[in-house]
């Protein structure tokens, strides 16, 4: 979905590349939005912000013709700015960003998709040296391997955030290099739609970072990301990882546990050598023994009880692409079980209220069969999970907490 999030914010640092990887699945499915706090809606000020960046897109070689077009039908889009402060990598636990994200259908999905594009993926491989399931697993996170998109305009989502204001010298920039996307002929104003951050294609590019790192890889003479030819993105998307610093052959991590009582620092910032961790007790979660990629951070986002990993140099070069643990974490894991793993073997245990993931999954799939409609079964308690609580509590003359439990997951088994 980048740069996205709280660092969309390390701005020029990694030129904007994931825009929309928070919902789930990532990504909206292509087609209009019925969203209305994603439609234009009347504001004065962003009006005349935007006559004000026309002067300045002009100055700067933005032809007359290219911005009539482009911002035709265009406005400003509340719903960006309240999606710009609510971003799931940053916002849940591991546990669920990981059911959100990277759930078994979408894994079994994935495989069918990267074996449909196994041939661009090997020479998209050969040319950049990064791995075709890394590939693979930013596709699948970043638009739910090609199938959602995103349909909201780019011009409007940067322009509103532009003139938002609270990071918008980068949108302003993001903007500018969309409106040289239009009038170099690379993508039409009706392609050029995606997430809510103005990032769009297969893998999620912001225009910055399209501008930079694009590539014509398939040879027909334009730099297309949007097609459902997605091997442009793939191309694109290496390019980006290789030249921040990606080591060919070298993996982004693995999934490791830690011995009972271990205190030792961990983090990104804390760095040691492979054998360091090995002599602190730190094992391969699959067995044999630990690869040796240079220095290494130990992560465990929920607690060293819970899944924790040894990740490498080639996990923070996915992190210039967004930078979340989360999802550099996410980003990972599906590479992982796109290239034949298994689920994680460390458990996130029991939530505050005594249930587990596939408690929470029955506890939705019970509301939704007692004609409350939990949403999707994925074990993530959100709002709607929250809103079927509360009517099936109401509805039993019970309190109404909208809090699951152990007592209500019974009830409706």
């Amino acid at each position: 979905m980048t740069l996205t999030r709280r660092k969309l914010l390390m701005y020029g640092a990694a030129l904007g590349l994931a825009g929309c990887s928070t919902s789930a699945p990532i990504g909206t499915q292509r087609g209009t939005t019925r969203d209305p706090s994603l439609q234009p809606h009347p504001n004065s000020a962003y009006d005349n912000w935007v006559a004000s960046f026309r002067s300045r897109a002009q100055s700067r070689g933005i032809s007359t013709t290219t911005l009539d077009a482009a911002f035709r039908g265009q406005g400003f889009l509340p719903g960006v700015v309240e999606r710009d402060r609510n971003q799931t990598e940053f916002k849940r636990s591991l546990e669920d960003y990981l059911a959100i994200v990277a759930p078994e259908e979408k894994v079994t999905f994935g495989r069918r998709a990267i074996s449909a594009h196994s041939a661009r993926l090997a020479q998209v491989e050969a040319r950049y040296g990064v791995d075709a399931d890394v590939l693979g697993g930013v596709w699948g996170l970043e638009s739910y391997f090609g199938t959602r998109r995103g349909d909201i305009p780019v011009i409007s989502s940067t322009s509103t955030l532009a003139w938002e204001g609270r990071r918008g010298a980068f949108f302003e920039s993001n903007l500018m290099d969309a409106l040289r996307i239009l009038q170099a002929g690379d993508a039409t104003p009706e392609q050029l739609v995606g997430s809510w951050a103005g990032a769009s294609g297969h893998t999620q590019l912001m225009p910055n970072a399209f501008q930079r790192y694009a590539v014509d890889f398939d040879g027909n003479g334009r730099r297309d990301v949007w097609s459902d030819d997605p091997t442009d993105a793939f191309a694109t998307t290496a390019r980006y990882l290789s030249e921040n610093g990606w080591r060919q052959g070298q993996l982004w991590g693995l999934e490791v546990v830690l011995p009972e009582g271990f205190s030792a620092r961990i983090g990104r910032g804390t760095r040691r050598s492979v054998s360091e961790w090995q002599s602190l007790g730190v094992r391969p979660a699959r067995g044999g023994s630990l690869p040796d990629y240079g220095a290494a951070a130990v992560l465990a986002p929920m607690g060293v009880d819970a899944p924790a990993f040894l990740v490498f140099r080639n996990f923070d070069v996915i992190l210039r692409y967004n930078p979340s643990d989360n999802y550099g974490l996410g980003v990972g894991y599906m590479a992982s079980r796109l290239a034949g793993g298994g689920p994680l073997v460390g458990r996130f245990g029991r939530d505050r209220y005594g249930l587990d993931l596939d408690d929470r999954k029955a506890l939705q799939r019970g509301l939704t069969r007692a004609g409350f409609d939990a949403g999707t079964p994925d074990g993530v308690l959100g709002k709607k999970t929250e809103a079927a609580i509360r009517a099936y509590q109401q509805s039993r003359g019970m309190t109404v907490t909208g809090s699951p439990s152990r007592a209500l997951l019974d009830a409706v088994a």
